[in-house]
């Protein structure tokens, strides 16, 4: 889990200031093709799988996408879009670790034993797949409008379709941990309120910054 997060996250940065720099020099309906790619094949990637790194992978592609295609208009979204992002992932990370979960399977087993987490959990999911109003549908919400501003109507309309692919596969998720509950005795469903789990002190602040900016941006 640890290497995955590495690699969703650390390893943005590098391709992202390389494309940053080279942007000017590209076609834009070129990048915004490529983006639209990313999006679709990000979603459509995700639906049949069963382990949750290979879920997060194909997110990821699809948050790459967003960021390229707002790269060439407006550089500090991009920076917005990927802070949201790496907050999110980190967040999504730390709790899969707290019980090593790595399957859906093994998603199921950790409702029984830390409920509280992974009700935690799959929200910080639902606010990587952007379902308003929690913080993932910020960036896309922002990105659509600077898009449409610069009189691009056809692109945004096309990501948004195609990123409802990666809301229905986390959306699914959910649902199927929360309301199809894994058979467990009576025993195993007071356990938790007994479980001693590891202190994060950070954990708390991330799951503020995971869920609430979008609701909390008209006090700021």
């Amino acid at each position: 889990l640890m290497s995955g997060l590495m690699l969703l996250t650390w390893q943005k940065l590098a391709p992202m200031s390389i494309l940053y720099q080279i942007s000017p020099m590209i076609n834009p309906n070129l990048m915004l093709t490529m983006a639209i790619l990313s999006i679709a094949i990000g979603g459509w990637g995700g639906l049949n799988q069963t382990q949750l790194r290979k879920i997060m992978a194909y997110s990821s592609i699809a948050h790459m996408g967003w960021m390229t295609a707002i790269l060439m208009y407006n550089p500090t979204m991009t920076l917005l879009n990927l802070t949201i992002y790496i907050i999110l992932t980190v967040t999504t990370f730390m709790m899969l670790m707290m019980n090593s979960t790595t399957t859906t399977l093994s998603l199921s087993h950790m409702w029984n034993k830390t409920p509280l987490i992974t009700t935690a959990l799959l929200t910080t999911m639902l606010s990587l797949g952007g379902l308003p109003p929690l913080s993932g549908f910020m960036p896309k919400w922002m990105i659509m409008q600077e898009l449409t501003k610069n009189d691009n109507i056809i692109a945004p309309t096309i990501m948004a379709i195609t990123a409802l692919l990666n809301l229905f596969f986390y959306m699914r998720l959910t649902y199927s941990t929360s309301l199809t509950m894994f058979p467990s005795t009576n025993n195993m469903k007071i356990k938790w309120q007994f479980n001693r789990t590891k202190p994060m002190t950070c954990l708390p602040p991330m799951l503020i910054l995971s869920t609430m900016i979008l609701p909390l941006l008209p006090i700021l």
